[in-house]
């Protein structure tokens, strides 16, 4: 029986393909390694400092000893600072709920050990394994403060549900925070543009702000055009979510929210309910992010049941905790 060739090209790429594979499995592999010692060597240094007779000086004495004969030993990485962040590390993981993760890199933890309320580092911790976030995003989210703007807008069991679960979307109004943050436009908060400009931003950079919305969404379509008695409408951006099993309609608006823009939204959403969703899927959800909004407009004009509708403010710098709890309370 005559061998199959195999064309030389696509066997060279197949042998990069295996070769890069091993890279990513011996760094995974380096990683945790390196974490799980790291755990053991600050647990070591703390339970010989405790040992010491006058702790505060015996501990100083220990470190810098330490990192001198580590760094003579092993080169660098082992300065004073760096056994300071291991001790630390194992100070703030000792008592965890849960083992300390194997998918998380160094750097990602010293980011999470900045975090002094323990809730709020472990939200971050299991969003960071659940989304796969590379560190520079969990500096964003940080930096974002996406804890303080989802556990200011839950009641003070969905709160500790963050701490415990992450973020979980069983309803639309769990798929809504206020402010979005949408910094990585690189937009200045006050210069003058158009909402088409703000469309193609957000386009341009549509991973981040996939980011930004959340869990489940994928992207259906910008400008998606329906015709509805005889006239032509065009929602400004379309995405579907895996997890709610709906679409999810924004209409974005460079001004303050006005009946119009609610009404207009209103008209989208009963159209994708009654001629766009299938059977088995649920009720379509709205969102009009605008640059201001008055809850009071949005409640009087919108019936209390009503479940589907949102307003929620965007911004384009980073705001303070301090600007996030004025901006929310």
């Amino acid at each position: 029986m005559k061998e199959i060739q195999v064309p030389l090209n696509n066997f060279i790429e197949q042998v990069k393909l295996l070769l890069r594979k091993a890279q990513q499995d011996t760094v995974r592999s380096i990683n945790s390694i390196m974490v799980q010692t790291y755990f053991e060597l600050g647990k070591r240094i703390v339970e010989e400092e405790q040992n010491g007779k006058a702790e505060a000086t015996y501990g100083e004495y220990l470190l810098q000893n330490l990192s001198k004969e580590l760094t003579t030993e092993f080169g660098k990485g082992y300065s004073r600072r760096n056994l300071e962040l291991i001790r630390k590390f194992y100070l703030t993981y000792r008592f965890a709920k849960s083992p300390i993760s194997q998918s998380l890199t160094w750097t990602h933890f010293l980011n999470l050990m900045r975090i002094e309320n323990e809730d709020e580092r472990a939200f971050y911790e299991i969003e960071t394994i659940k989304n796969n976030w590379s560190v520079r995003e969990l500096q964003r989210q940080l930096n974002s403060e996406l804890y303080t703007r989802l556990s200011l807008s839950r009641d003070k069991n969905k709160v500790r549900e963050l701490s415990e679960k992450g973020l979980i979307i069983e309803q639309p109004k769990d798929a809504v925070k206020d402010p979005y943050v949408l910094e990585f436009l690189g937009l200045p908060e006050h210069s003058s543009y158009s909402e088409t400009e703000l469309e193609e931003q957000i386009i341009s950079k549509l991973e981040h702000f996939l980011l930004e919305l959340g869990n489940g969404f994928t992207f259906v379509g910008r400008q998606v055009r329906f015709t509805f008695d005889e006239e032509h409408f065009r929602i400004d951006l379309v995405f579907y979510n895996r997890i709610l099993k709906c679409f999810v309609l924004i209409d974005l608006k460079i001004g303050k929210l006005k009946h119009q823009d609610l009404g207009q939204m209103q008209m989208y959403v009963n159209y994708y309910d009654r001629f766009v969703k299938l059977d088995d899927e649920n009720r379509t959800v709205g969102i009009i992010l605008c640059k201001d909004k008055k809850d009071t407009m949005v409640e009087i004009t919108l019936p209390e049941t009503k479940q589907q509708i949102f307003a929620s403010k965007y911004k384009l710098v980073l705001p303070s905790k301090a600007e996030l709890k004025k901006i929310i309370e």
